[in-house]
């Protein structure tokens, strides 16, 4: 995100004015050659909260039921961005009834009333990809019923955004948003009658864009699983809509689809949603699935990390962890200090989980929600493994500075199971200390046990150890390991404080043990997810001790209770949660 005051963020939005105005002397588009199978999966929720006047956008509700969607008063930068890319008419055409379709055209063409001449907020490469991605998507359910002065408008603003993207694409910045621009061109070039010059440099831009920023693992930069995923769900758009025109998908274009795949795979929990990571959430209910199945690539993940993830599974059991460095600064804008994090899921159930984003909930909890105490891992001393710096001259937020440098793993066999053995250096500059983490999934996929260990290894890292617990007058280095559990997971504390109950809603029965030596507790703590109005109370359970000396070993471990069966019919599903409490 530029900052919004520099002179390059004003010298784009001077070029998307100068060009969306231009972009207006285009002449109309009479018909579609060819529309593309609408692929976007709505909210039936939400689009019958949209039509009652209950607008939420990127966490931010407005609750307006006598007010015109563009009357709105937004009440922040997202919530705008929100409005103008149009994806809420994937959650109209969800229900897809009489009602949804009038609101739908009155807002669409009320945009193009207020808007369409080149003027506001939504004249960027990104958003206008990605309105036009949904415009010729629900072009048919748009102009059921209409004729005359309407389709004919509508043609001619689909006509000024395509030549205002084929000129501004190349601005939107590298990563999803130039994927957005790119796949919104390719779609309008195919789409739409006089356009047919526009999609050939659209195509191979894109391919380019591919072989630049889909690294030979199939992630990128961020390290942002649910990044990779919208990445993933627009190639794959792409691709049909060339398929359906009968074009040839380009090589670097399919070849990255087939990287990412696996990489999507490896991140899936067993119970269908992403792990949440570096600012990313679980995934648009149904998106990943969709995605999978459309793309046909059927190849899984080899042995090893998947854009720096591991992944343990066994039975009804998926273990991920971050298993490798932070995102560069110049990606880190959003990136977490989540080294050695993991979270656990069951079945249909997840358990352990990290809090997640809190970029929806304001800057404070954008803030907490980056720290490791916010994730499954263990922090030393009141400290992160990655500290957040003061933003540079390119961007307006914070990036991650002084993180790990070397992190170390190994996923091998156990006697019983899998095991992945990590280690990293976040603590090295300022305690000497190296933390390790072991972890052993057992071949059923009932027991986890788990390691913690902090060395002073080398020298130099001795004599710092030895600085710091000088100046803690020799009372040891505090550290605590966290376990944050989902909100629909019900604990308490067990066998006389020593170990954990925990309750899933499938009925499964899990308990946490540990050596002993540590203080267990269990404590409040926060899910942050994003599209609620505010964060969910969950909990956590926390072990907390000293380090006195080069090295200090922490057991623990998470099975299921002997009484539980080993395969539970789950069958209750769960409907979605409204979001608007």
């Amino acid at each position: 995100m530029t900052d919004p005051y520099g002179f390059s963020a004003r010298k784009a939005r001077f070029l998307n004015r100068w060009h969306a105005a231009r972009s207006t002397r285009t002449g109309a588009v009479t018909a579609f050659v060819s529309a593309p199978e609408p692929r976007t999966i709505g909210s039936f929720a939400k689009g019958r909260q949209l039509v009652a006047g209950n607008y939420l956008f990127a966490g931010a509700l407005v609750e307006a039921p006598n007010t015109e969607l563009w009357d709105v008063t937004a009440p922040d930068r997202a919530f705008e961005d929100a409005l103008h890319g149009f994806a809420w008419l994937d959650d109209l055409a969800a229900v897809g009834d009489a009602k949804c379709r009038t609101y739908g055209q009155r807002w669409l063409w009320g945009w193009i009333s207020r808007y369409g001449r080149g003027r506001g907020p939504g004249w960027t490469p990104d958003l206008t990809g990605r309105r036009l991605i949904r415009w010729i998507n629900h072009a048919l359910f748009l102009l059921r019923g209409l004729d005359g002065q309407e389709p004919d408008a509508f043609f001619l603003s689909l006509a000024q955004q395509t030549r205002f993207l084929s000129r501004r694409w190349h601005a939107a910045a590298p990563g999803l948003p130039r994927f957005e621009a790119l796949t919104g061109l390719i779609y309008a070039g195919l789409s739409l009658e006089g356009m047919e010059d526009l999609a050939p440099p659209a195509i191979a831009a894109l391919a380019r864009e591919c072989d630049q920023k889909i690294d030979a693992e199939g992630g990128i930069p961020t390290r942002n699983p649910e990044e990779l995923l919208d990445v993933y769900t627009l190639l794959t758009w792409a691709a049909a809509a060339l398929e359906d025109a009968s074009k040839a998908v380009p090589d670097a274009h399919m070849a990255a689809i087939e990287r990412i795949t696996p990489t999507l795979r490896t991140l899936r929990h067993s119970d269908g949603g992403l792990a949440r990571f570096h600012g990313g959430g679980r995934g648009q209910e149904g998106w990943l699935d969709h995605a999978l199945a459309a793309s046909g690539v059927r190849t899984r993940q080899a042995d090893g990390l998947s854009m720096g993830y591991a992944r343990l599974s066994a039975g009804r059991t998926s273990v991920i962890i971050d298993a490798a460095k932070p995102p560069a600064p110049e990606a880190s804008h959003n990136a977490h200090a989540s080294t050695l994090a993991f979270e656990l899921t069951s079945g249909r159930r997840p358990l352990i989980v990290n809090c997640g984003s809190g970029a929806s909930f304001g800057a404070n909890w954008r803030r907490a929600g980056r720290a490791t105490p916010s994730h499954s891992a263990l922090t030393l001393d009141g400290y992160s493994s990655a500290r957040l710096g003061d933003a540079d001259r390119a961007t307006s937020r914070e990036i991650l500075i002084d993180a790990p440098d070397h992190v170390p793993i190994e996923v091998s066999q156990a006697p019983d199971g899998t095991r992945f053995q990590g280690g990293h250096n976040g603590y090295s500059r300022t305690h000497g200390l190296t933390h390790a983490r072991q972890l052993e999934l057992t071949f059923d996929g009932r027991g986890m046990a788990g390691e913690d260990m902090l060395l002073a290894l080398e020298e130099h890292e001795k004599r710092q150890f030895d600085r710091v617990m000088d100046a803690k007058t020799l009372g040891g280095i505090p550290y605590d390991i966290r376990f944050h559990l989902h909100p629909e997971v019900d604990a308490e504390l067990d066998m006389g404080g020593s170990a954990v109950s925990i309750a899933l809603k499938s009925g499964e029965m899990w308990v946490f043990r540990h050596d002993g030596t540590q203080e267990l507790s269990l404590e409040p703590s926060v899910y942050l997810e994003t599209g609620r109005l505010k964060p969910r109370a969950s909990q956590q359970i926390r072990l907390s001790g000293r380090a006195m000396g080069y090295a200090t070993r922490v057991r623990w471990s998470l099975s299921k209770a002997q009484e539980t069966a080993m395969g539970i019919r789950d069958l209750n599903r769960d409907e979605p949660v409204e979001m608007y409490d």
